[in-house]
């Protein structure tokens, strides 16, 4: 039987360029290449696209905080519109193998928030995870949990504040409303980038200054005081949900260092230690957040759990990490999926979705 070719797109002109660059090796190692074929189209930090050897497709591979990306001079283009060789080399137009299935790995920005689910989808190409609108709507931590409110999903009480409305941010407002300790986050970043817990009015002013760094709009939240939960769903149309593993940060939240270079900055306890009722209430919310929010593929799904056991949805992340740290392979891991399993499953899914799609008319009358 031949080799699927599997296209990995990884990197990004994102503040988390160097995640997906750890997320990439990780799938890349873990995945059957008797079964795969992989091509590796790495995006640099100007947005270039880049075919990379698998030898030699990055720098300090080992070092989280050194990791980069060894840009080719073998730049690619894609093609929209066409049902097959889709991929073009820019240097000379030569034509690309056809890829079966695409592993978009990009986190954060133009990665995840449905703006390179929506370059597939124009370029008529199977890929793992959610599509445009579930993409788009998880990214924005705002809209998100309006959805999840209006769902009756718990979420944390906040403010969120476009560029356009600036001036209207005030500490004492927030205070009121929120209390201190509280958190300021860009709406649409993800991996704690940009977030600050502050208590003072001039650290949330200087807070509101970095957030606007990354996004254009800024979210405020109280603090919830629980328990951190995380729970990994897997599915197109009958999601499951792993079993839940929690949280122990070691710093004051769990921050983007904690989740990505400190392997000592949170302690992971896998399984959490639940009653069984609280699996099962943690997996259904996950599962009816994962359906709520348009989510496809995979998710992860952050909670925070309280002494008196209320379930609040903190965030739900349509790429996780894959690194070797990361919750959402180690989730499955423990509920009996191994790392190679749980690739084949995405790339089934991505495929599954992708032929669905294609029994849709695309015009109210056939051409002739």
């Amino acid at each position: 039987m031949p080799k699927k070719k599997v296209g990995i797109i990884f990197g990004g002109k994102s503040a988390e360029h160097e995640v997906s660059l750890q997320s990439a090796k990780n799938i890349v190692d873990a995945i059957d290449q008797d079964k795969y074929e992989v091509v590796l189209i790495g995006i640099d930090k100007q947005g270039k696209w880049h075919i990379n050897d698998q030898s030699t497709y990055l720098l300090n591979a080992e070092n989280p905080k050194l990791i980069q990306l060894n840009k080719s001079n073998e730049a690619v283009a894609i093609v929209p519109g066409e049902t097959d060789h889709q991929l073009v080399r820019a240097t000379d137009a030569g034509l690309l193998d056809q890829l079966d299935a695409v592993f978009p790995i990009v986190h954060g920005t133009l990665g995840e928030d449905g703006s390179l689910q929506g370059m597939m989808r124009i370029a008529n190409l199977p890929f793992v995870g959610t599509s445009v609108l579930g993409s788009a709507i998880c990214m924005d931590k705002d809209i998100a949990k309006r959805l999840l409110a209006s769902a009756g999903i718990n979420v944390a009480n906040g403010l969120a504040y476009s560029r356009a409305r600036r001036d209207q941010i005030d500490f004492a407002d927030a205070k009121a409303q929120l209390g201190v300790p509280m958190f300021v986050k860009p709406a649409n970043q993800g991996s704690s980038v940009g977030v600050s817990k502050v208590s003072t009015e001039a650290a949330f002013n200087q807070a509101i200054d970095e957030a606007f760094q990354y996004d254009q709009k800024v979210v405020i939240e109280e603090t919830l005081v629980g328990r951190e939960i995380e729970c990994a769903v897997l599915g197109n149309e009958n999601p499951k949900a792993s079993i839940p593993g929690e949280i122990l940060p070691q710093t004051e939240f769990y921050s983007y260092e904690s989740k990505y270079i400190d392997e000592t900055g949170a302690i992971l306890e896998m399984p959490a230690d639940l009653t069984e009722e609280e699996v099962n209430r943690l997996q259904h919310v996950a599962v009816e957040a994962f359906r709520t929010l348009e989510c496809e593929g995979l998710a992860r799904v952050d909670f925070f759990l309280t002494e008196d056991g209320d379930v609040y949805v903190n965030e739900v992340n349509t790429l996780p990490g894959f690194t070797r740290i990361s919750m959402y392979p180690k989730l499955w891991e423990i509920s009996g999926v191994s790392y190679p399993d749980l690739i084949d499953k995405l790339i089934e899914l991505a495929i599954e979705r992708h032929q669905r799609n294609r029994t849709l008319k695309s015009a109210v009358w056939d051409e002739e």
